[in-house]
């Protein structure tokens, strides 16, 4: 991975990173039509955060200013399933803007893409994507999406200076992570931020266990699509077992139960707690509240037992997509604006727009040579090969009530081995209504 041009810090909220977790949803807009000067105007539906709205209207401005024939108007729809919804339902009755935003992976799947979305597989640019990226917006041998904003790094971020003042070195273990956090805890700090009062940020000690999943068992996605392994099961229910022993261990915040995301942040900017399990996706909030120490926070992944087999769990960016209403004349300025996206060009006018939080998953694309240490230490996992997609672009199964569960195996209300079954009674309800095999 390459670094090139440097970037503008533009804040991030707490909702850019949780749509990464959970889907956030959006308000339906104006259909696209034909100018009546002659030019085209693309309709373009994102969900509403900031991490969205930014490289969009980056995206939109720079597509326009090279196609000044064509007008892209981006529009908003809400975050959670309110949105969700809003998606479905227009794809269903036909009434999709010309161009949209969603995930990849498990969600993007749910969309019944061979019956509403307009493959893609043939465009040009279609060969330029990372392989890592393809499956997560296929079907088939059919590709749907083109990749908007920047994959993430799903991990644990930590305070350098910490690190450097103890004498610390970043751990490749378990083991040693928790031996680290026990040296923080001596020095008077917290070695581990909990912001539970936002719930899905206490998810990701077991979300970013997946590469060490993976790594114990390669085929383990595939089985648990199948029904055949489960979270309650060696390996998949180390990564609620780490959250407990964090608990236990009295390595929290006291107020990790009251703590929000943004405060969170800046507690470990400030080196008032060492390490957060977080996404890579927070640089953006660096940018905003702590600008001056941006490059005294870096990222490791979240380690497990074998330190050969060390590496990151990362997220895949969102799809840009075109539903199969969109035709005629908007068909091809959508699919001009598709391509837009997937160039160069559409890797630079987001980076100006809105700080990426890791690669792009565009080859040729380049990320800025200043870019935060956080995306740095991200990328070194990417260009060793050290890097596993999550389960989530693997699987299309993700029960909806983790996030309450990892609060409460997190705050000690309920033990990892019950937290782990609870979550595979979620799991198999969604799986049932997905109509997969070996779930009745």
């Amino acid at each position: 991975m390459r670094f090139a041009k440097s970037w503008r810090p533009i804040p991030l909220l707490a909702a850019t990173v949780a749509c990464i977790l959970a889907l956030g949803a959006c308000s339906a807009g104006d259909l696209g039509s034909s100018d009546e000067g002659g030019g085209t105007t693309l309709s373009f539906l994102v969900d509403n955060a900031e991490g969205s709205v930014k490289p969009a209207e980056g995206l939109a401005a720079a597509f326009h200013a090279k196609n000044p024939d064509i007008t892209v108007e981006v529009q908003t729809r809400p975050g959670g399933a309110e949105g969700d919804n809003v998606v479905k339902t227009r794809l269903s009755t036909g009434e999709m803007t010309d161009v949209f935003l969603y995930n990849s992976g498990s969600l993007f799947q749910a969309l019944n893409p061979q019956q509403n979305l307009t493959p893609l597989t043939g465009e040009s640019w279609a060969n330029q994507l990372e392989d890592i990226f393809k499956p997560t917006v296929s079907v088939g041998n059919e590709l749907y999406g083109a990749p908007i904003t920047s994959s993430t790094g799903g991990g644990i971020l930590y305070n350098r200076k910490v690190y450097e003042e103890l004498g610390l070195q970043v751990p490749t273990t378990w083991a040693d992570f928790m031996a680290n956090n026990a040296k923080i805890k001596a020095a008077g700090i917290d070695p581990v931020i909990g912001t539970y009062a936002d719930t899905w940020t206490s998810q990701l000690f077991v979300l970013a266990d997946f590469h060490n999943i993976a790594a114990a068992d390669p085929g383990w996605a595939q089985k648990y699509t199948a029904g055949r392994v489960k979270y309650a099961q060696e390996p998949a229910v180390k990564g609620f077992q780490r959250l407990e022993e964090v608990h236990k261990a009295g390595f929290q915040n006291k107020d990790y139960r009251s703590m929000k995301f943004e405060k969170g942040v800046s507690e470990l900017a400030a080196g008032k707690g060492a390490h957060y399990p977080i996404l890579s996706g927070v640089v953006g909030n660096l940018a905003a509240s702590d600008p001056e120490r941006i490059n005294d926070i870096g990222f490791f992944g979240q380690p497990g037992d074998d330190a050969a087999k060390n590496g990151a769990t990362i997220w895949m960016p969102a799809g840009l997509y075109i539903p199969k209403s969109t035709e005629g004349a908007q068909l091809e300025a959508a699919k001009k604006f598709a391509a837009f996206v997937a160039s160069t060009e559409g890797c630079e006018a987001q980076t100006k727009a809105f700080p990426p939080s890791g690669p792009y998953m565009v080859t040729a694309c380049e990320l800025p040579a200043d870019a935060p240490q956080v995306v740095k230490d991200l990328v070194a996992y990417v260009d060793a090969g050290k890097v596993t997609t999550a389960l989530e672009f693997q699987s299309p199964i993700k029960g909806p009530a983790l996030e309450q569960i990892t609060v409460e195996v997190g705050s000690g209300l309920r033990s990892a081995a019950d937290g782990a079954a609870l979550y595979d009674k979620d799991v198999k309800k969604q799986a049932q209504q997905l109509g997969l095999p070996g779930w009745e």
